[in-house]
């Protein structure tokens, strides 16, 4: 501790203010002081944390004491406090502001974090420790038994076991694998804003443009530009980034002793191996192309009905660009379904609210805004608190895009639960991150697609605002990744209802509220189109397996990534008129979000989330006794206990796999 404490006093001296990093945050709350952060403290701060963490894990190594959960798996837990706060600043934002300030921050920290974590994780002092207590299992409670089970795999993904030479790769491997990522996640966003420059619209829009557009000859330019970034031969080009990532990978997971990448990843997932998803997902690709294949038909009698009005030459057939267009015909016409329509219900603070309110009625908590820092003058601060007056989180949306923020939708936190070292229940700092816009809309008015997403998101934050836990590693979100989704998901099923939309579906000019014979249609439409939903979902999630299921000894120097996409795409049975929702050079989930092997995880917790809602509707959808049931046993927990476990406590049975085929009404 002496260096780290000497380090301190030279940086203090050095400078007339403090690092906001190496002081405690006082302010309401312990919020980020945001507008004193600047980009030269983050790697000074990162240095001093990572100093820190050092010195704490060197106290527990060398600890006399016989190891113990208290002196070694609780005391790791609560090491590195500067470096997780800055570290839970800096990554945020690189996602969600990424400057090019940021980026160059990024470019020189994720390295240093990288080998600071493989020094921890292949320690084997630490490790010794750690094992011991592991395999003293049954002195433990469930929560630090889950937490302990959880270092433990760490240490062995880690590839502690490995002989001193072995090891020296795994570390080389790790921390060119974190400058990949990243690399990977910068050239998209450059790619996302070519797009824009382009097209003339952001990322986050091609839906709506692809609905709406009349002239086919630019939905096709739009299509071509969407589905070729990162493939473009230039210096965002991600060919070569994904395939070394991939090479990295498969060798990571043979000196682990696994087959494939794959199943090294699943080992500790609900699915288990590869097998398993691959079963899960044919059995649905089969049904979703099947219905997607009667939807083409629908759409192509509106094709040929312009072909007849001479709008379109002879022989025109339904090509991956109309399907959005024509599609939107079809629903008008079966559901009198008007997505422009709509819409003008949808205004965004309005939508902001209802999703609010559901979670208020359901659970019983209290959301209002708050007067506190946050990071971007659109992002929007609020305080949530439980029945008795407790604060439960404070939360930030963040839902407009630009041109620093990376597309798509999360939730991420800038700190999370967790009980202190004085029994203090620190209480999270959570954030939505959303890409909210369409074209020519100054009032901000919502799609049907992201009202779904607005409340898909907050799943995820009441997931990791109502945590209960006592350790981090295990609290909120921190679950199997093919668990994680069923909490958000779960939240979608209260957008539409009847009773919540009353709360927030107003007309943005004249106030009304929507009507019945609109909210039936909606609630109607809800399996419209489900073929090409689920398709091109499946069709992603299987591309992701079949990358990962790819072995060591295969020849990379001569790959072709396009080739293999067709391959996988054919042999999947995909239709042409269909494209996975995300292609390889574009695919951020699993080359720079971690879902590597787990894009699975939504249809997979889809399972879960319609098989637990059908037993919820049927106890009544605002039953007081199910939401505080469903809270208590899932949203309070964490990961502090198995999945299935927790699942048989809330439900009563394993989930039934048709539950998704029948709300889908495939």
């Amino acid at each position: 501790m002496k260096r780290f404490f000497i380090i301190l006093s030279v940086m203090c001296a050095a400078s007339c203010s403090v690092n906001p990093f190496l002081k405690e945050w006082t302010g309401e709350g312990g919020i980020p002081p945001f507008s004193e952060i600047k980009y030269s403290d983050y790697i000074p701060a990162v240095n001093a944390g990572i100093e820190q963490q050092e010195a704490e894990i060197h106290a527990i190594v060398n600890n006399p004491a016989d190891p113990t959960f208290v002196n070694t798996i609780a005391a790791y837990e609560l090491s590195g406090e500067i470096l997780g706060r800055t570290l839970g600043v800096l990554f945020n934002l690189s996602e969600s502001d990424a400057t090019d300030e940021m980026m160059a921050v990024i470019e020189e920290v994720t390295p240093i974090v990288t080998e600071h974590e493989n020094n921890i994780f292949m320690n084997p002092g630490f490790f010794q420790r750690v094992k011991a207590v592991y395999e003293s299992a049954d002195t433990l409670d469930r929560e630090e038994y889950m937490v302990t089970k959880k270092l433990y795999n760490k240490f062995i993904g880690n590839g502690i076991a490995l002989d001193e030479a072995s090891q020296a790769r795994f570390r080389e491997i790790n921390t060119r694998l974190a400058v990949l990522s990243q690399k990977f996640g910068n050239n998209l966003l450059a790619e996302n804003n070519a797009f824009k420059e382009a097209i003339g619209i952001p990322v986050s829009s091609y839906p709506y443009f692809m609905t709406t557009c009349e002239d086919r000859a630019k939905r096709e330019a739009a299509f071509k530009a969407y589905s070729s970034r990162g493939n473009n031969g230039n210096e965002n080009d991600n060919k070569a980034v994904l395939l070394e990532i991939m090479k990295l990978r498969t060798e990571k997971a043979a000196m682990l002793g696994f087959d494939c990448s794959a199943d090294c990843i699943l080992e500790d997932k609900m699915a288990h191996d590869h097998a398993t998803v691959d079963a899960f997902l044919s059995r649905i690709m089969e049904k979703a192309v099947a219905k997607a294949r009667e939807e083409v038909a629908d759409m192509q009698i509106f094709m040929d009905k312009d072909v007849e009005a001479g709008l379109l030459p002879e022989g025109s057939r339904i090509e991956p660009w109309d399907w959005w267009f024509y599609a939107e015909k079809v629903r008008k016409a079966q559901y009198a379904l008007d997505e422009s329509e709509v819409s003008q219900y949808f205004q965004l603070d309005n939508v902001r609210s209802g999703v609010f309110q559901a979670a208020e009625r359901l659970y019983g908590i209290k959301i209002e805004p708050a007067d506190i820092p946050v990071y971007h003058p659109e992002v929007k601060a609020f305080k949530v608190t439980d029945a008795d007056g407790s604060l439960l989180s404070w939360f930030m949306t963040d839902y407009l895009p630009r041109s620093t923020k990376r597309g798509g939708a999360w939730m991420t936190n800038f700190r999370e639960q967790y009980v202190d070292a004085s029994g203090n229940d620190v209480r999270p700092i959570v954030v939505n991150v959303c890409n909210f816009t369409q074209p020519g809309d100054s009032v901000g008015l919502l799609t049907i697609d992201e009202v779904s997403t607005a409340f898909h998101e907050f799943g995820h934050a009441l997931h990791g605002m109502l945590s209960k836990c006592r350790f981090k590693d295990v609290s909120g979100t921190s679950v199997a990744r093919d668990f994680v989704e069923t909490f958000s998901q779960i939240n979608e099923n209260w957008a539409f209802q009847p009773e919540i939309l009353s709360t927030y579906a107003y007309h943005y000019k004249t106030g009304e509220v929507i009507p019945d014979s609109l909210v039936a249609k909606i609630n109607k439409a809800s399996r419209f189109n489900q073929g090409f939903m689920t398709a091109e979902l499946t069709a992603a999630s299987i591309l992701d397996m079949k990358w990962h299921e790819l072995a060591k000894d295969t020849d990379w120097s001569n790959f072709d990534v396009a080739a293999f996409e067709k391959k996988v795409c054919e042999e999947m049975g995909l239709i042409g008129e269909i494209i996975p929702r995300y292609r390889s050079t574009y695919f951020n989930h699993i080359f720079n979000s971690g879902y590597n092997a787990g894009y699975y995880s939504y249809l997979w917790a889809e399972v879960l989330d319609k098989d637990a809602f059908e037993y919820w509707e049927s106890k009544g959808l605002y039953n007081p006794k199910v939401a505080s049931r469903f809270r208590k046993t899932f949203l309070e927990k964490g990961g502090s206990e198995e999945p299935m476990v927790l699942y048989h406590e809330f439900r009563g049975s394993d989930p039934d796999p048709d539950a998704l085929v029948r709300a889908r009404g495939l």
